[in-house]
């Protein structure tokens, strides 16, 4: 690797239960590999059922107690800022981490996943001290509404944006002042082990943050299927979050689930077209195409269709793919051999159903020991095509022309999927008709990616259920309590 100069050992990783690393307790372990060469990282704790019923007891009692449930808001939310600034001070460490274990940029980690997970920790520690109880007067009685904290909360982790993800999850749970356990994916748990190190650091007491490593099969299933838990939040892929949502219901655990999506990216022909095009290769090439937000159906309007795809081929040309530890690499590695392979194999039955390719299409040659594949683009692809309809998680955009506004309209709601979308328009009526029509959680106009911590965030249709995202997060983490008294 050629890259910035490690001044961080990568070191093996345990499970972090009741505050401190152990070992699995069968002694099983698993190993991690760097998607950019395929090399070994580190040893993984390989924790089974038997380990996360002890890691959920463990937040059972610890909640009970209340010694963090009963803190006073003041205190929670000191000790989550603390938590934030730790984040901060190893900024560094952790970014180098999650880039070696997911394979990404490091601009990306160290320029915006990590302080966006110090972010999280900060915005929930500050807006659980300036929640509202409701109070209502009645004739002879007054009510009144405390939302108290659930309990025992799972947390389970996609392997794409790690320790952002669990940092959103976490810090909302825990400054409702519930107990959680996380899952991190078996692909990428570095980052999220280290977790547990700073919250002990930060004075977060034992037993109120856990870390479990380990297969969904083992461990995720006995977390959304324990009777002690409380909540659920899963973020992955929808089907996996349909076992989730099984498991859970035989102990009528509330799930939160935020899954796939197959985002439409509308460009109309009166957008500013260096902007739509600048705009559409973010939405599509950060994170390697690995992110569920992304514009992956570029929808664009017959009169502009060829200019556009001209000038995004140019663009995409000038992506740089390589060492996610350089500087100045744009692409990095895909997560794993058999994603590569699953891309791959996407963009060959796109060109067999008549998709046409206009770049890409193939592994790096210059770097055949990682998993690095080049951006792809696929363009005349027909909105019915699986390229299109089924979702890749990979630099591959599907490009489809449309004639009207309806159009554009009928083929973004023509999907199970409805998770975001974008517009790119210079008529304000078009953009909000538009946007008020599609069915989906989350939609930008003329931006991507852009999100303010105290809106909702979720899907509609096979994108998930539920909304997170300041209010909407407590609303899920607590329990809602109506206390009436005779005046």
């Amino acid at each position: 690797m050629k890259g910035i100069v490690a001044n961080h050992a990568v070191q093996d990783a345990k499970l972090f239960i009741n505050g401190e690393y152990v070992d699995a307790l069968s002694g099983e372990i698993f190993d991690t590999t760097n998607p950019a060469t395929n090399k070994r990282l580190a040893s993984v704790a390989n924790g089974g059922i038997e380990d996360a019923k002890r890691a959920i007891d463990v937040a059972k009692k610890t909640f009970a107690s209340g010694i963090w449930s009963g803190m006073p808001v003041e205190e929670r939310s000191r000790i989550l800022c603390k938590i934030a600034d730790l984040i901060m001070e190893n900024v560094d460490k952790i970014a180098y981490i999650e880039t070696l274990d997911v394979g990404k940029p490091i601009k990306e980690s160290r320029g915006f996943d990590i302080p966006r997970a110090a972010s999280n920790f900060r915005f929930f520690a500050e807006m659980a001290k300036y929640m509202v109880h409701e109070h209502f007067d009645m004739s002879g009685h007054m009510s009144y509404v405390q939302y108290a904290p659930a309990g025992v909360t799972s947390l389970i982790i996609p392997w794409n944006l790690p320790f952002m993800q669990m940092t959103w999850k976490a810090s909302a749970a825990l400054a409702a002042g519930n107990t959680v356990v996380i899952k991190p994916a078996s692909y990428t748990p570095l980052s999220a082990v280290l977790l547990g190190e700073i919250a002990n650091e930060a004075g977060l007491p034992p037993g109120v943050l856990n870390i479990l490593t380990g297969p969904g099969s083992t461990v995720g299933n006995t977390m959304a299927s324990h009777p002690f838990v409380r909540r659920i939040s899963f973020v992955g892929e929808s089907n996996t979050g349909k076992t989730v949502m099984k498991n859970a219901a035989d102990h009528l655990i509330p799930v939160s689930l935020e899954l796939g999506g197959k985002s439409a990216n509308i460009v109309f022909s009166d957008a500013d077209l260096d902007e739509a095009v600048a705009g559409s290769i973010e939405a599509i090439y950060r994170n390697q195409g690995e992110i569920c937000l992304a514009g992956s159906r570029i929808l664009v309007q017959e009169e502009i269709y060829d200019l556009f795809l001209d000038k995004f081929v140019c663009a995409v040309k000038k992506i740089k793919v390589g060492d996610p530890t350089d500087e100045s690499t744009d692409m990095g590695a895909l997560v794993s051999k058999e994603h590569l392979k699953t891309v791959d194999d996407y963009v060959q039955i796109g060109i067999e159903e008549g998709a046409k390719l206009a770049y890409g299409g193939k592994t790096v040659a210059d770097l055949p020991e990682g998993n690095f594949y080049e951006p792809t683009v696929l363009y005349d692809v027909d909105n019915k095509m699986r390229v299109a309809q089924e979702e890749i998680f990979g630099p591959v955009p599907v490009i489809i022309p449309f004639k009207t506004e309806m159009d554009a309209i009928q083929m973004a709601n023509d999907s199970i999927y409805g998770l975001a979308g974008v517009v790119w328009t210079n008529d304000l009526r078009r953009a909000q008709r538009v946007t008020s029509q599609i069915h989906a959680g989350l939609l930008w106009i003329n931006c991507w990616y852009y999100r303010d911590l105290r809106t909702p965030f979720g899907g509609a249709k096979a994108s998930g259920i539920g909304r997170e995202g300041g209010r909407h997060s407590f609303d899920f983490y607590t329990e809602a309590k109506t206390i009436t008294m005779k005046k």
